[in-house]
């Protein structure tokens, strides 16, 4: 039987391990029961938010209990509100599950509770992030001497790399931003794909920069940059410091920016070009895919996420700088009291945050269980059973495929069967077949709404998809479409 700790008490340092050991035991057995139950739980959650708030509002008590407590409780308590997102039935957003070597190793990183803000800070931390990031670039194919940061996901790797570019653009006019603020600056224009990312226009925000300095640029039908619309627009006004957003990987398509064509466009302009590759840029990986990024890294800086095509634990995001000077610019803060060592990598110089959790372990060792031929596989191996499932789910009764599938995205609609039915009634099919596919627990998709049309999109970024997860969704959904 389990012994059960009472509450925090002073231990022996010849005990410092037995206040966790039943405990991570526990977890343990909890976890292995939750993956491996995977394959028969439904992939959506199945509690609505009124009995996750009765399970889990507890009143807070004046005294702690047993830790063992706390996670046998909280098991319980979750049941119903977990999603299915680190299964291969997954398909909502873009999610990925994360690797056995990221998952063990992000548990160490707990455990060691290492705060990765300098190399004084925790050595190891430090040195494994450096060897991670060189690896990342190489991967990637981008300059090997670009700066890098591991942050919490694409939206601060968007902040990072743009705030690097606004101090970059503003130095070339001679104003010095950390010294002079924004207030009276040259203004900045921001030229960007018109279906660009959400969290594109929220990192702009939290820069200081409105909606008034953003050109939309046309894209075509498959959401890349017209090169005739961003010559256009790069020529409205000369000389002005600038800033293009591409994208590679379209959130709906999939579909990638001609990066050979615009980005020595935009550099003949004097613009910095930003990259969102939050899960596109990976098909540089690919020798198969590789030709959709090509020209990519002509850029001058890219952002990309860990937790979505690497595969690593939540949470986890990676910036890449051409220019590290104006990078270090943008980010560091020197001050007496924090420790520097001047021949190492000090994160915090790089990255937004000050306390941070080490994420190199997770992406160190999810690279070194994958190499290089395992990550352009996972890559491969998502984008085929996207096209697959797409193109399955596009030809079934009462269904249409929206676009040829790109990468790892899909696009179908279900259409309303109805004389006369239009967009309206179709975009209302749409979201009840999504419902009604949630609710057979066989896969989860989620909805979106491109160029007028209310699709469902199929997101496959995990190493778990299997062909027989696309057989078993593609019937799930023929069901549901026959019910």
């Amino acid at each position: 039987m389990t012994t059960i700790h009472a509450p925090l008490k002073d231990v022996s340092s010849s005990d410092n391990a037995a206040p966790f050991e039943d405990v991570l035991r526990q977890a343990y057995e909890k976890a292995i029961a939750y993956l491996a139950g995977l394959d028969t739980a439904a992939v959506g959650a199945t509690a609505d938010l009124s009995t996750l708030r009765r399970q889990l509002g507890r009143p807070l008590a004046e005294q702690g209990i047993a830790a063992e407590q706390v996670i046998a409780d909280l098991v319980a308590d979750v049941e119903g509100g977990l999603t299915g997102s680190a299964g291969g039935r997954f398909f909502g957003w873009v999610i990925g599950g994360a690797v056995p070597a990221a998952v063990a190793a992000d548990w160490l990183t707990a455990a060691w509770d290492q705060n990765a803000a300098v190399y004084a800070t925790s050595p190891a931390a430090s040195v494994v992030e450096e060897v991670a990031g060189g690896w990342l670039k190489e991967i990637l194919g981008l300059p090997a001497g670009a700066s890098f940061a591991l942050v919490s996901g694409c939206q601060m790797a968007h902040v990072t790399a743009l705030a690097a570019a606004r101090h970059f653009v503003l130095a070339q006019c001679g104003w010095d931003l950390e010294q002079q603020g924004l207030s009276g600056a040259p203004e900045i224009r921001i030229l960007a794909s018109d279906q660009r990312h959400a969290s594109v226009a929220r990192a702009l925000r939290l820069l200081g920069f409105g909606r008034a300095q953003v050109v939309d640029i046309q894209t075509d039908g498959m959401s890349r940059v017209e090169p005739e619309a961003l010559e256009g627009a790069l020529l409205e006004k000369p000389g002005a410091p600038t800033i293009v957003v591409l994208q590679a990987g379209d959130i709906n398509t999939g579909a990638c920016d001609a990066f050979e064509t615009l980005v020595p466009m935009a550099r003949a302009h004097g613009a910095w070009v930003h990259v969102d590759g939050a899960f596109g840029l990976w098909a540089a990986a690919s020798g198969k895919y590789r030709n959709l990024v090509r020209g990519v890294e002509g850029a001058d800086s890219w952002a990309t996420d860990g937790h979505k095509w690497l595969n690593v634990p939540h949470d986890c995001g990676y910036t890449f700088v051409a220019h590290p000077e104006a990078h270090r610019a943008a980010m560091s803060n020197n001050t007496s009291y924090v420790t520097y060592v001047a021949e190492a990598r000090n994160e915090m110089e790089w990255n937004p945050e000050w306390s941070r959790r080490a994420r190199g372990f997770a992406t160190y060792a999810a690279l070194r269980q994958l190499g290089r031929e395992g990550v352009s596989a996972l890559v491969e191996r998502c984008s085929v059973h996207a096209k697959s499932l797409g193109t399955r789910i596009g030809a079934l009764p009462g269904a249409e495929l929206m676009r040829e599938p790109v990468l790892n995205q899909a696009l179908v609609r279900f259409l309303d069967s109805r004389p006369g039915a239009g967009e309206a009634e179709h975009a209302k099919r749409t979201d009840e077949v999504i419902a009604a596919i949630a609710a057979t627990g066989e896969a989860f998709f989620t909805g979106s709404t491109w160029k007028g049309h209310r699709v469902m999109r199929i997101s496959v970024s995990s190493w778990r998809t299997t062909e027989e997860d696309v057989e078993r969704v593609v019937r799930a959904v023929e069901g549901v479409l026959r019910g």
